[in-house]
């Protein structure tokens, strides 16, 4: 039997193979939405995956998650910190317009309007100019050997297009400013948008006259968000969906067992950890008036002390995760391999004693900031933190909300104590989580330092990531950033958690870390 595939969502592969390559249709869901269909107005992961399937950039990474070329032919290195890059002619968006160099510029541009989270994770480049119709120049604000990693989050829109439909702007998700591209695309990827339903449905078609080859013997792609665990794994048994992209674990050996059905089951590169308000005066939703404990590094180490991360491993996540020390998955690119272990055992009376020593010996009441539809058991690891918590005197109010909310939540800094989790993307790279959850925040990075603490030593070791062309030297810039973070404790690691699928026999799932 011959298979074909298709991308779709995070990365995956996914191919319906039928011994006469019959064109086919494709149902599939996962446990949220994608949060918008303008590419520049999140960062968040799952949503850029999705979007990948209809706008592209000018490099992608292939199934071994090398870079290769997409709307760029090739590229060169005019100086060292000038890239040239050389665009595929015959290329067409959707509408049938032609893409020049005059829509990477425009895209360019619409990437640095107000509403744009993609520019957060673009920082490291100065300028793109039009050389000709299909040439452009990117300029680094340093020399930038990661370039191409980055270029991942630099997707093209049609300037025509844009303009035409008064959307030379990104949609602005935080102030709830909605325009046309939110809700409507025109790209140059693999499919395009048929229907839009938000949360309901959304209805994707194969594009008849892709640039590229196409890898899937499909005519109808259509994603149904289903946030119920139950009611998503009943769809899936009842034959109304295909595949699975959120598989909860405790319906692993069910599904397994239905003879219908294949599950595939490995560790993201995602680690889930807790952050905390290290920036204000006075933290929110506490008790604690005038002052912020969490600025106080005895505080941070009573928590850490108090997360029981085998018993989370154990009872939560039915022994499927992976317990982590940094931040950092050990898979992810120039990541070191030896600071993956804890710092500070799990010891309930140590962490009392730190909180006495830092003034609070009957603890304090703060606000939890949790998704509950965006991680692997996100809402039971807050659950199980928040009894963990209270048993060393740290009362929890929970805010647990749907991942559209809470991801305006962590974009706005509204937040004490709240859950993230990062895998290093779109980049696959240790410097894209570092300087995206670690670096002081900015208009060009920190995008995801939503608890606002800023460090010296991690700001002057950043750059220094960023352009060393030895991997041996970068491991170890790598590293010291990596020992700054897990000495002050700036986060809580918990886990890297696993991806698990599941589709009809039949559907192939290529699965891969990212």
């Amino acid at each position: 039997m011959k298979k074909q595939f298709v991308a779709l969502g995070l990365a995956l592969s996914m191919g319906l193979g039928t011994s006469a390559l019959q064109a086919k249709p494709f149902t599939w869901t996962a446990s949220a939405d994608a949060l918008s269909m303008d590419p520049y107005s999140t960062n968040n992961s799952f949503t850029t995956a999705f979007m990948g399937n209809i706008y592209e950039g000018l490099a992608r990474f292939n199934e071994q998650l090398k870079v290769e070329p997409a709307l760029a032919e090739s590229w060169s290195t005019v100086s060292p910190t000038v890239w040239r890059f050389k665009l595929r002619q015959g290329v067409k968006f959707h509408n049938g317009e032609p893409f020049t160099a005059d829509d990477v510029v425009f895209s360019w541009k619409r990437i640095q309007s107000p509403g744009s989270i993609s520019k957060l994770d673009l920082g490291g480049i100065q300028e793109i100019r039009k050389v000709d119709a299909f040439t452009v120049d990117v300029e680094t604000k340093t020399p930038f050997p990661l370039l191409l990693n980055n270029m991942m989050s630099f997707t093209v829109m049609s300037k025509t297009w844009s303009e035409a439909n008064n959307s030379a702007e990104a949609s602005d998700l935080q102030q709830k400013k909605e325009n046309y591209a939110n809700r409507n695309t025109n790209g140059t990827g693999p499919f395009m948008l048929k229907s839009r339903e938000v949360d309901v449905k959304t209805v994707l078609t194969a594009n008849p006259t892709w640039w590229d080859k196409p890898k899937h013997n499909l005519t109808e792609v259509t994603f149904t968000p289903i946030q119920s665990d139950a009611t998503r794994t009943s769809a899936l048994l009842s034959g109304a969906l295909d595949a699975t992209i959120t598989m909860p674990l405790q319906d692993v050996a069910r599904v397994n067992s239905s003879g219908t059905f294949t599950v595939v089951q490995g560790p993201e590169l995602r680690t889930i950890f807790f952050g905390m308000d290290q920036f204000r005066d006075e933290l929110l939703y506490s008790d604690v008036k005038g002052k912020n404990p969490f600025k106080d590094v005895r505080v941070r180490r009573a928590l850490y002390q108090a997360i029981d991360v085998e018993a989370i491993k154990r009872s939560v996540m039915r022994g499927v995760s992976w317990p982590a020390g940094m931040i950092l998955s050990p898979s992810l690119n120039g990541a070191p391999q030896g600071l993956n272990n804890r710092v500070l055992p799990f010891d309930p009376e140590a962490a009392k004693k730190l909180l006495a020593e830092a003034g609070y010996p009957n603890g304090f009441t703060v606000g939890m900031q949790c998704p509950n539809n965006r991680y692997v058991y996100d809402e039971q690891i807050c659950l199980a933190t928040i009894s963990m918590l209270g048993r060393v005197g740290i009362k929890i109010t929970p805010q647990f909300e749907p991942v559209a909310k809470w991801s305006v939540r962590l974009n706005t800094q509204d937040v004490s104590l709240y859950m993230i989790g990062h895998a290093g993307l779109p980049m696959v790279d240790s410097y894209s989580l570092l300087t995206d959850t670690s670096a002081t925040r900015s208009k060009s990075m920190g995008g995801r330092n939503t608890g606002g603490f800023s460090s010296p030593a991690l700001d002057a070791v950043f750059p220094k990531i960023a352009t060393e062309l030895d991997p041996v030297k970068r491991t170890a810039f790598i590293s010291e950033a990596v020992t700054v973070i897990r000495n002050e404790m700036f986060y809580l690691p918990l886990h890297q958690q696993p991806i698990t699928w599941a589709a009809k026999k039949g559907v192939e799932l290529r699965q891969s870390p990212d």
